[in-house]
C-alpha cells in the first residue's frame, strides 16, 4: 500500500505547476477517531483512487496574488467506492488557480457503510483551510466547497449540516447526487455505499437527503447539470434548488442540453468553455472574486 501511495504522490507532484503551487497535507495528522473499516487502498494509473482509506489534502494556491484569495474544497465524485482525482480534482483546482481561486482537493475517505466519515472530512478540510487561511493568503470569509456527484452529496451535505465552524460561503455542485430517496431518483450505489446497512433506515434516509435540510442559512450555491444525464438525474439537483428558493438563499442553475454524467473539467463536453465562464461570471457576482 505504501508504494502505491508514494507513486501516487510522485505522479501528483508531476502536474504541470504553471500559475500555482501545490503540496498536500493530512486531514487527521494524528490520525482520525474512527476506522472506515478498509485495508487496501487502490490507485488506477495514479488518477482514480478506489476504497480511500486516508484523508489527505492537494493544496493548490495562485501565486503572486495581490491580496487574500478565495479557496474552494474540492470533493471528487465516485459514488462514495472510489475518486476521480484528476479531472473532477486536480485539473479542476489548477484551472481555479488560473482564474485567482485556491483549489482545495479533497481526498476523502470512503464510508463503507460508515456514513458519518466523509462529512467528518469535509468539515475537517473546512476548518483545516480557515485556520491557515493567514499563511496560505486565502480570504477565511470566502471558502466555498464544491462536489462532482457523489462528492457533488458530500458538499452539499457540508452546506446543510454545518455549524458555525464548518459552514462553508458558498457552493458550487456539479451533477450532485442530493436525495437518498429511492422513490425520488437517488443514485442507489451512492446510497448504498454511504448508509451501508442503514440504507433502508428511513432516519438516516432523511438525514442525508439534503434537499429536506434546507434552511436561510444555507449558502448560495451554483448548479451545473446535463439535461441528459441518466446517472444522476437533475431531479436531484431542481428539488435542491426549489427548497433553496422556498427559504431564500440565492441559487442559480445551468442545465446543459447535452453531456450527460462525469464530464468534469473534461474539453471534450461540450459546454466547456461555457461552463467556465458562467462559473466565474457567478463568482463575480457574488463578489467572491
Amino acid at each position: 500500500m505504501k508504494r502505491i501511495y508514494l507513486l501516487f504522490a510522485a505522479l501528483i507532484l508531476a502536474i504541470p505547476m504553471s500559475a500555482q503551487k501545490m503540496f498536500e497535507i493530512p486531514v487527521w495528522p494524528e490520525g482520525a477517531a474512527e476506522s472506515n473499516g478498509i485495508e487496501a487502498e487502490e490507485t488506477t494509473r495514479g488518477i482514480t483512487v478506489i476504497n480511500s482509506k486516508e484523508a489527505t489534502l492537494y493544496v493548490y494556491l495562485p501565486e503572486n496574488a495581490k491580496g487574500p484569495t478565495p479557496a474552494v474544497v474540492i470533493c471528487p465524485g465516485g459514488g462514495y467506492e472510489a475518486l476521480a482525482m484528476d479531472h473532477e480534482g486536480h485539473k479542476y483546482a489548477q484551472w481555479l488557480t488560473k482564474n485567482g481561486v485556491a483549489g482545495i482537493v479533497l481526498k476523502y475517505r470512503m464510508p463503507n457503510g460508515h456514513h458519518e466519515i466523509p462529512l467528518k472530512d469535509a468539515q475537517e478540510a473546512i476548518k483545516i483551510t480557515r485556520k491557515n487561511a493567514k499563511e496560505w493568503n486565502i480570504d477565511p470569509k470566502k471558502v466555498g466547497i464544491s462536489g462532482f456527484s457523489a462528492g457533488g452529496h458530500l458538499a452539499s451535505t457540508a452546506g446543510t449540516h454545518f455549524d458555525s465552524n464548518t459552514r462553508p460561503d458558498f457552493m458550487v455542485l456539479f451533477y450532485p447526487v442530493v436525495t437518498m430517496a429511492e422513490e425520488k431518483q437517488t443514485h442507489i450505489g451512492s446510497r448504498n455505499n454511504l448508509l451501508g446497512k442503514n440504507q433502508n433506515n428511513k432516519s438516516w434516509v432523511d438525514y442525508y437527503s439534503n434537499e429536506l435540510h434546507v434552511s436561510p442559512y444555507t449558502p448560495p450555491t451554483l448548479f451545473l447539470l446535463s439535461s441528459d444525464d441518466t446517472a444522476v438525474p437533475p431531479c436531484n439537483s431542481i428539488n435542491l434548488y426549489n427548497a433553496m428558493k422556498e427559504n431564500g438563499v440565492n441559487a442559480t442553475m445551468y442545465i446543459f442540453p447535452e453531456g450527460g454524467h462525469g464530464w468534469g473539467v473534461n474539453e471534450s463536453f461540450s459546454y466547456c468553455n461555457e461552463w467556465k465562464t458562467l462559473y466565474i461570471k457567478w463568482l463575480k457576482y457574488l463578489h467572491i472574486i
